[in-house]
Order: C-alpha cells, then sequence, then structure tokens
C-alpha cells in the first residue's frame, strides 16, 4: 500500500505550485531587480524589442525578412507586462525554451495513464505503446512544418493563436467556428488534468475515487480541493504574469520532469519486486493486429486534436525566430516520445509482474505504473507526486494561457484600455476553469475524454489548414469560407453516419452519443477497428465536402458577380481586411502555398 499522509501531500502540492508561482512573478519583473543579474537572466521572461510600441523590421535566422511588433513590455517599476507581451511573450525565446516548453505543456498528469493502459494491456501491447509515444510527438513536427507558415499568413497583424489565421483567412464565421472546435478542446484537455491529478494525489494516499459496488464516486471533497488548488493557484500567476510566466516555469518544469523520469528509470529497475523474468515479459510483449488499430487511430486522433491546442500555437508566435521555433518543436518531439515510451514500458513491466492479477481485473491496465510504485519505500511516492504536480501544473496554465489567446487580437481593436483586456481574459480564466473542475469531479475516463476531443478536431482539421493552400495555384483545394465551414458540418455528419452504421440500435435515437466512441464488443479501450475507422473516414469527408462546397460556391458567386472568396458575414472594422484581401486578389500577391514555402 501506499504510505503517504493527507498532510504530506498537501505539503507536496502547495510547495511545488509556490515554487512555480514565485518563478512566474518573478518572470514578470516584479522583484527582479534584488536578484544578482545572472540569475535574473534565467528567471525574467525575455524581451522581444524596445521601450517603445512600435512595429519594425526585423530579420530571422533563414535570412527572410519579417515585420515584427515591439512592445514596450515593462513600466519605469519593472512589473507591469504590456498587453502584446502578456498574451503572446512574442519574438522572445529561443530554441531551448521553445523546447522544454512544447514538452513541458503538452505533458499533463494524464500521462501516467496513457500509454501505461497502452502497455498493461497485452492486446495492444508494443504497436500501442509506439502509437501513443509516435502520435503524442508528430504534431510538434507539424508545427514545424506548418507553424512558419501560418506566422507568415498573419504577418503585420497582432495575431496570438491560428483563430486570427482564420479570421484572416476566410471571415467571421470560420474565425469563430475554430475558436468554439478550440475552445472544447482545451477544456476538455483541462477536466483530463484535473482528473488525473485529483486521482493519483487521492490513490497515494489511499483514498478510494469509485465505489464499483454501488457505482457512485467517494472522496470528492478531497479529489476537488486538489483540483481547486491547481486550477486557482495557476489562475493566479498566469493571470499576473500571463504566458511568458508560463514560459519560463515551463523550462523549470521540463528539466524537473526530465530529471525524475532520469531517476525513476533507475529507482523503479532496481527494486527487487519489480524484477521480471523473460518469461513473464514475454506475456506482456505481444505484436497484434488491435495494436496495429490503435496506433492508426491515435496518430489521427492526436495530430487532429493538438492542430487545434492554442497553447502549442502559442510558442510559434512566442519563437525567437523561425530556426529556434524549428529545432525547439524538433528536440521537444523527441522528449515528448521518450517520456511516453518510458510510461508504456513501465506498464508492459506492471502487466509481466502479475499478469494473472490484470487479466482477472483485479487489478488495472492504467495503473500498472503505481503498481510497480507500489514496493517502493515512501520517499519516492513523495517524489513521483512531485513529478505529477509538475506535469498538472505545466500543462494547465498552458491551457489557461491558450484558452485566453483566442479573441484577444479583436479585443485589442476593440478597447484601448490593456488593463481591461487583462482582466477580461482573467474573467474569462475563472470561469473555464471553475467548468472543469465541476466535471472533473464526476471521474470521466482520461481516454475517453480525449477521444471525444479529438474526434470533434477531426471534423474540421482540413476545412482550417486546406486555407494555406495558394488559390492561385490549388484551385479549388484552397477553400472559400463557405467551403470551408460546410466541410466542417460534413465532418460532423460523417461521424453520426457511421455511428449510426456501426450500431443503429444504440445510436440511431441518439446519434451524438457516437462521439463518446463506446464499443460494447471491443475487447479494450482501443482494440477493434471502428475507433480507426471512425478517424479515418471523417477526415476525409470532411476534406471532399470542403473541396465541393467551394467549387459550388466559387461558381454560384461568380454568376452572381460576386467576389469568391468574399467573408460570409463581415463586420465594419473588417472592411481594412477586405480592401487588403482585393488588393492582394488584383496584384496576385497571396503568400505561398505551404509546399512553395518550404521548398524556399
Amino acid at each position: 500500500m501506499y504510505s503517504v499522509s493527507t498532510d504530506a501531500a498537501y505539503a507536496v502540492l502547495f510547495s511545488v505550485l509556490g515554487l512555480f508561482t514565485i518563478l512566474a512573478i518573478l518572470s514578470a519583473g516584479y522583484g527582479a531587480s534584488l536578484l544578482p543579474s545572472s540569475v535574473r537572466n534565467v528567471v525574467v521572461a525575455a524581451r522581444s524589442g524596445g521601450d517603445d510600441s512600435s512595429s519594425s523590421p526585423s530579420s530571422d535566422n533563414d535570412g527572410k525578412h519579417h515585420e515584427s511588433i515591439t512592445v514596450k513590455n515593462v513600466n519605469s517599476s519593472g512589473g507591469l507586462l504590456a498587453t502584446d507581451f502578456f498574451l503572446s511573450a512574442r519574438n522572445s525565446t529561443g530554441a531551448f525554451g521553445i523546447a522544454m516548453s512544447f514538452f513541458a505543456s503538452g505533458m499533463g498528469a494524464w500521462v501516467v495513464y496513457g500509454t501505461t493502459e497502452m502497455g498493461g494491456t497485452p492486446q495492444l501491447s508494443w504497436l500501442g505503446v509506439l502509437g501513443y509515444s509516435l502520435a503524442s510527438a508528430i504534431p510538434g513536427l507539424f508545427v514545424m512544418w506548418l507553424g512558419p507558415l501560418i506566422k507568415d499568413a498573419t504577418q503585420g497583424e497582432e495575431a496570438f493563436s491560428t483563430t486570427d489565421f482564420c479570421r484572416m483567412r476566410y471571415g467571421r464565421v470560420m474565425q469563430l467556428a475554430c475558436a468554439a472546435i478550440s475552445v472544447f478542446y482545451m477544456w476538455i484537455f483541462l477536466v483530463a488534468e484535473f482528473t488525473s491529478i485529483s486521482n493519483v494525489y487521492a490513490l497515494l494516499v489511499g483514498k478510494e475515487t469509485f465505489d464499483w459496488t454501488n457505482m457512485v464516486n467517494l472522496n470528492v471533497r478531497y479529489t476537488t480541493s486538489i483540483a481547486v488548488s491547481i486550477g486557482v493557484i495557476t489562475v493566479l500567476y498566469t493571470g499576473v504574469a500571463g504566458l511568458p510566466a508560463s514560459i519560463v516555469t515551463d523550462k523549470f518544469q521540463g528539466i524537473m520532469m526530465a530529471s525524475l523520469v532520469l531517476l525513476l528509470t533507475i529507482v523503479v529497475s532496481s527494486v527487487p519486486e519489480n524484477r521480471v523474468t523473460r518469461e513473464q515479459f514475454d506475456l506482456a510483449s505481444n505484436w497484434t493486429a488491435d495494436g496495429f488499430y490503435a496506433m492508426v487511430t491515435l496518430i489521427l486522433a492526436i495530430i487532429s486534436a493538438e492542430l487545434f491546442n492554442q497553447a502549442t500555437w502559442q510558442r510559434v508566435w512566442a519563437a525567437k525566430d523561425t530556426p529556434s521555433l524549428r529545432k525547439g518543436f524538433g528536440v521537444g518531439s523527441f522528449l515528448v516520445f521518450l517520456l511516453m515510451m518510458f510510461f508504456g514500458i513501465m506498464g508492459m513491466i506492471g502487466y509481466a509482474k502479475e499478469s494473472q492479477a490484470y487479466d482477472n481485473s483485479e487489478k488495472f491496465a492504467y495503473l500498472a505504473f503505481f503498481n510497480i510504485l507500489e514496493p517502493m519505500a515512501q520517499g519516492w511516492h513523495i517524489l513521483v507526486l512531485i513529478f505529477v504536480t509538475s506535469l498538472a501544473a505545466s500543462s494547465v496554465d498552458s491551457l489557461q494561457n491558450g484558452i485566453t489567446s483566442l479573441l484577444s487580437s479583436d479585443l485589442l481593436k476593440i478597447s484601448s484600455n490593456p488593463e481591461l483586456i487583462k482582466w477580461m481574459n482573467r474573467a474569462i480564466l475563472v470561469g473555464v476553469n471553475v467548468a472543469a473542475v465541476i466535471k472533473s469531479s464526476e471521474r470521466y475516463d482520461v481516454l475517453g475524454l480525449f477521444l471525444v476531443a479529438d474526434l470533434v478536431c477531426a471534423t474540421s482539421v482540413f476545412p482550417v489548414f486546406l486555407g494555406l493552400l495558394n488559390p492561385d495555384k490549388w484551385g479549388y483545394l484552397s477553400p472559400t469560407e463557405w467551403g470551408a465551414f460546410m466541410g466542417c458540418i460534413g465532418g460532423i455528419a460523417a461521424v453520426l453516419v457511421t455511428g449510426v452504421i456501426v450500431d443503429s440500435d444504440a445510436y440511431e435515437k441518439k446519434p451524438f452519443e457516437y462521439f463518446w466512441l463506446r464499443d460494447a464488443s471491443a475487447l479494450c479501450s482501443l482494440c477493434g477497428t471502428n475507433r480507426m475507422w471512425t478517424f479515418i473516414v471523417t477526415p476525409t469527408v470532411s476534406f471532399i465536402t470542403t473541396v465541393f462546397f467551394t467549387f459550388v460556391d466559387i461558381q454560384v458567386r461568380s454568376v452572381q458577380g460576386l467576389r469568391a472568396r468574399a467573408p460570409i458575414v463581415e463586420f465594419s472594422f473588417d472592411k481594412k481586411r477586405d480592401e487588403k484581401v482585393d488588393k492582394m486578389e488584383k496584384e496576385g500577391d497571396f503568400k505561398e502555398d505551404a509546399v512553395a514555402a518550404v521548398e524556399a
């Protein structure tokens, strides 16, 4: 049994969160003048420019010149971050910072369950572990490619997220569609984080979270207190210091996480009770068809979802230049892969130790890591609490900043009061966190939560990112706003129809229930082909629908004498954008498409 007392667990929680709060406040410049210069240079958020708000030309290391926004980042007292830097940390972070930030922000407390469950399930085994690890790392490689393109497409604008790209490329309808999907995904991510971290704390202090006999949640007050603590303290320091605080704390969290994983690897494998024979490990080590199905499902699902994770996209604008962006995301992706593989292998060792207990459902695959942790001394249990608290804090503060980035560009244009914008963002953060804490108390399955959000994102990934294609070169493959929006609707329709085909009795009357991807016939959470085919069919239908309705839209508008790529809805402050697009169309000065830009 685990031997951490409730008081010791709370002490770990508040000590770790307190450390990150101090780092965040220092990163904003508050009290930084008291630090030695060598420490101050590490802790205080790097500045992107000079003393006055202005636009000035800059040059990336790749030799291309861009317009970068240079802002007054700190007031005369050395404390208050300017609004743009508060929201974006624009052009301030080198390759190491981006690598650590991507690694730490993406790897939340959920990772102790993710690949662990794959490794602890013999039907999935190696391909499940590799699939989850690759799926978690590959989005960073996509951002290496797409990030500079999105950044170029929004050049000269105070962009903060891909919703700003949608507004400039398409119009308000696709901006709101992208924002809605992004908020949903990041909110689900928050719910999963609060659920995971509170479950881990309850487990290590010996509190049950669910009564399987009566099917009711237990110790809700304790688990909710953990989630509330994480939510409140991260809101506090992100509300004070914004995105720069998240990036600075990510550096320390990333280093801490990597060090603890190395230490745990050595210690866990050296405990006699955790040693397994070759014959025992062979029971856990399999290459199966179900593992392949899970690998395909996870790769398609997580790529689709992470492209809507604005916490990741914020690092694109925070990167100092394109080489820093690409190196940072490349290294960060590799670290993500290693961490996921670590937990997957721990899951396999856990199953190998007591395979019969897992087969008889006396033990659960998603808890396999904690089962091999059990024979270790209390100090190691406390170390794991420090580790998972760092994981949760790094993800939660990044998600909070990602959510506030969605409409920041429009808020800056509407209001001339920067402090009002900051307080509006703080109010949004509080509301989102309260809703996430309440939902986390219902103890949903973490993998199930992510699959719902992943499938929602898969309905719209092509409509959004096909917008990078040059319409002069790619024609109907470069969507109009109507085409893109109908592509999103087509993706949703594909999910509903697939659900009815899979199980008409279950989903004919409640088709939206299929978004949960429940499959009573499957032997495990990702076994079988239904989920895999759903994640293949959904984006495919969305792509086809986007192209078809783009063709129809252009033909109809040309007959009516209307501009082919005009937005569906316009506001008065969007007219400047329309004039710019009209000029670009006449002069043929659209941004290069993705392939051409990469080749250049």
